[in-house]
């Protein structure tokens, strides 16, 4: 195996351990921002905490782990091409890569935005169903506003209804409309990761510069994992409005009374009118409290080389 092989195994490697190690700290504020961007109004969930309790209660410990699995699953594949995509972007792009250069690095943070969303829409698409099906079986539900693919995991009530699972849903899709169902909200995917990552990896690579011993030539855990919080919350932030829009978009089932949306333009303006603009920032906590350790361990763990130690242990 070539150095240049070497080194893209060990970025894999990295990407996938970190994902999987924050997605498990995670997973649950996750699923509290899933269900507050998709409740119209605040008749249900106060906020992050009040909901997190509300779904202890009435699902249990796991029930805060609904669709973790999916995420499991698919988030060593997204993380390791997002980690290992803006990498490659940069040796391309930027000859020296001691000099910083913003254009360059937005340039490649785009590069590694547009990669990830082959994994991403797909396994939001399905994570998002099971995250929101609790929220559904306390809620009234209306008819029309669900797809007829998406009617036999339709959740009623958690007692009497068997939960969904990604396989039947993922499998329903397929049979009703092909991989177009599993990539439902690509555009408004493609809308949000792309400028969360033009912010980040520059503001990442920035702040961790800051960091840099000039005697190992890296800059420490700790440090690598503040730079990977701070700069994971900034564009956390930022993008919160266009990951509402995907999120409403993408969720397939609808309480009585919600609306359906035919794409991201109308998504955003039924939104902006019936809900006010305040709508557009729902669940932007509890998104920065996700994306923040997500990062930061994710870089971290980059940074630490936990996938060059398992290769040297494997050889």
């Amino acid at each position: 195996m070539s150095s240049q092989d070497l080194s893209l195994t060990a970025k894999l490697i990295n990407g996938g351990v970190a994902g999987l190690v924050g997605v498990t700290c995670v997973f649950p504020i996750d699923l509290a921002k899933t269900r507050l961007q998709n409740q119209h109004g605040r008749d249900m969930y106060k906020g992050m905490m009040d909901c997190l309790v509300k779904t202890a209660r009435a699902e249990g410990f796991f029930g805060m782990y609904r669709g973790a699995a999916v995420n499991l699953t698919l988030v060593t594949p997204e993380k390791a091409i997002k980690l290992a995509a803006n990498d490659f972007f940069r040796q391309l792009l930027m000859e020296d890569r001691m000099q910083r250069n913003l254009k360059m690095e937005m340039l490649a943070g785009c590069g590694a935005g547009m990669c990830q969303v082959v994994v991403t829409c797909p396994m939001e698409m399905l994570k998002i169903q099971l995250q929101d099906a609790g929220r559904l079986a306390g809620h009234p539900q209306g008819s029309a506003s669900a797809p007829p693919s998406s009617m036999s995991y339709a959740m009623g009530s958690a007692s009497t209804h068997k939960r969904p699972s990604a396989t039947l849903i993922a499998w329903e899709l397929l049979c009703t409309q092909g991989l177009a169902g599993l990539y439902r909200g690509l555009g408004a995917t493609l809308l949000r990761d792309i400028p969360f990552s033009i912010i980040y990896f520059p503001l990442f690579a920035n702040l961790n510069n800051l960091g840099v011993s000039e005697r190992t030539g890296k800059a420490s855990f700790a440090h690598s994992f503040v730079s990977g919080c701070a700069a994971g919350s900034v564009a956390a932030v930022a993008v919160t409005p266009l990951d509402v829009l995907k999120t409403r978009i993408q969720t397939l089932q609808k309480g009585l009374g919600e609306d359906s949306y035919g794409g991201t333009v109308d998504c955003a303006r039924k939104l902006w009118t019936r809900e006010g603009p305040a709508a557009l920032m729902k669940g932007a906590g509890c998104r920065a409290l996700v994306i923040a350790p997500l990062f930061g361990i994710a870089q971290g763990v980059y940074f630490f080389g936990i996938g060059e130690r398992v290769l040297q242990w494997l050889e």
